[in-house]
């Protein structure tokens, strides 16, 4: 059985000085971090807040990735693919099913067509010019809908490996989004030629 959350805390806390700040992580002394250790200090921990806040969309009703399942760059009749604007790697994606689940209410047919819809835009992303990898994210502490992150990390940039590369992605200047917005063309495009599904919403011109 996990630890209790004032149990968790207080394990934690054994570890960190008077001030309730833990020792530098190991992360920070790797290569690809994008912050010196010199200077650098943990935020002070803080207690369990419960219960927890809800996220956005735990209704529904107020889910904003409900009222927005016409957006996209990609649909089909059970998912839709986004681009992430005013982001500093060269393309991020966000993919959602349209109907309101999450990861652990997902259904087994929509958890079969994640893998394969996955891997799909993976390879996608990776055959773009100057992209040598595709990194897929997916947290769900912000929202209750479903999303998955796609990551794409630009060609010899090593700093960016791994788990450090959405923080990079926060430092770095915009990206250009006219080059974006055209290699998000090109990924649906391909999933379009690859699984099938549509460039546009059910029912809407792909100009609207």
């Amino acid at each position: 059985m996990a630890l209790r959350p004032d149990e968790f805390y207080d394990h934690a806390l054994a570890a960190a000085d008077g001030a309730c700040r833990l020792p530098l992580a190991r992360m920070t002394g790797w290569e690809i971090s994008p912050f010196e250790p010199e200077g650098l200090r943990v935020a002070p921990l803080r207690p369990p807040v419960l219960p927890e806040p809800p996220r956005h969309g735990e209704d529904p009703s107020n889910c904003a990735a409900c009222r927005e399942r016409g957006d996209g760059i990609w649909f089909n009749d059970t998912w839709r693919l986004t681009r992430i604007t005013g982001v500093g790697v060269p393309l991020v994606l966000m993919l959602h099913p349209l109907e309101h689940h999450d990861m652990a209410d997902l259904p087994d047919e929509l958890a079969a067509e994640l893998g394969i819809l996955s891997a799909h835009i993976v390879r996608h992303m990776q055959a773009l010019p100057y992209i040598s990898r595709a990194h897929v994210y997916r947290i769900g502490d912000g929202g209750a809908h479903l999303h998955i992150w796609f990551f794409a990390r630009p060609e010899g940039q090593t700093q960016l490996y791994g788990s450090w590369m959405p923080v990079w992605d926060d430092l770095l200047p915009e990206y250009p989004a006219d080059v974006a917005e055209a290699d998000a063309a090109i990924v649906a495009d391909a999933l379009v030629a690859s699984i099938g599904g549509r460039r546009s919403a059910a029912g809407e011109s792909p100009h609207d």
